[in-house]
């Protein structure tokens, strides 16, 4: 496995980030925090899969970094991944590897936005009790996404120039329609997990960091602590929409509407936090960066 170091970075002052998937929602937040900041930023939405397209567009572009948001999670779900396994594997499997692969031949630091929905719950690591950490095996294969996710992952740390960033259940501060927020409260009935999840707008400022100082490896990419739908969704009541009402469900319940099975975990976060602390940037947990998160949305008059 790549340790953290600055691999893969090339010697030069001025960074240029190209955003594979440019069109994207995880995309289109790290564009305008790049622009923000006055650095250089391109996107791109050249399909990874295609060698000689993605060669081209790295010679074209030039760029010191790549941070690679594409990749194939289904619509309106991972369900969809269930019947296109083809799609999925062309995607999450040849196209991130070839990307990783085209950056590592010419020298270009690689983040790849990765997914940490690749382990459940089990004896060792109960609800409440220890969360998973970035060396642990894999223990979660319940749909296929996950599974090709898991063994993209494993593959992909052999790269020296390579970030990988394990997000969960990621949320904005707006009601986009890819936010895990907006997805659970237009469902009929939830289940009441707590889990690890990522708040965009405390984390891709992060990634940007990491990214820039070359570091390389795993990060479990979210806040600290878990959260259940319920824990969320009374915040987002109480700040955002004070007439929102919502029903429960068992796990097996919901495994009756699903074609694939769904991910419940906490991630360990520590490795995340320790690190942002070199750059005097302390990382909220997970309770108190959704209710500012909430609070954000309802100062900008979000319902």
């Amino acid at each position: 496995m790549a340790n953290n170091g600055v691999n893969g970075v090339k010697d030069t002052s001025e960074k240029v980030f190209l955003i594979w998937g440019g069109e994207g929602w995880v995309a289109g937040h790290l564009k305008e925090l790049l622009q923000q900041q006055k650095q250089k930023v391109y996107t791109t939405t050249i399909r990874m899969e295609n060698r000689e397209s993605v060669m081209a567009e790295l010679d074209r572009v030039k760029p010191t970094h790549v941070l690679n948001c594409a990749g194939c999670t289904g619509r309106p779900n991972v369900d969809w991944c269930e019947d296109n396994k083809e799609q999925v594997i062309r995607s999450n499997v040849i196209g991130t590897l070839n990307l990783t692969d085209c950056c590592f031949l010419k020298n270009i630091h690689c983040t790849v936005f990765a997914t940490g929905c690749i382990y459940a719950y089990d004896k060792n690591h109960p609800p409440g009790g220890e969360g998973y950490l970035e060396a642990d095996p894999a223990n979660f294969g319940g749909s296929y996404y996950s599974a090709t996710k898991s063994k993209v992952e494993e593959l992909m740390t052999v790269y020296s120039n390579c970030l990988i960033l394990r997000l969960r259940m990621p949320v904005s501060d707006d009601l986009h329609p890819r936010s895990f927020v907006t997805k659970i409260s237009k469902y009929d009935r939830v289940v009441n997990i707590p889990n690890s999840n990522t708040i965009l707008h405390d984390l891709l400022p992060c990634a940007i960091l990491l990214a820039s100082a070359g570091d390389t490896g795993i990060y479990n990419f979210t806040n600290p602590g878990a959260i259940s739908h319920n824990e969320v969704l009374t915040l987002f009541k109480k700040h955002v929409r004070p007439d929102f009402e919502w029903k429960n469900f068992s796990e097996e319940e919901q495994s009756k509407i699903l074609k694939a099975g769904r991910s419940n975990c906490e991630l360990n976060s520590d490795k995340l936090v320790k690190r942002m602390r070199d750059f005097g940037v302390e990382v909220k947990d997970v309770h108190t960066a959704y209710d500012e998160c909430f609070q954000r949305m309802k100062t900008a008059g979000i319902k």
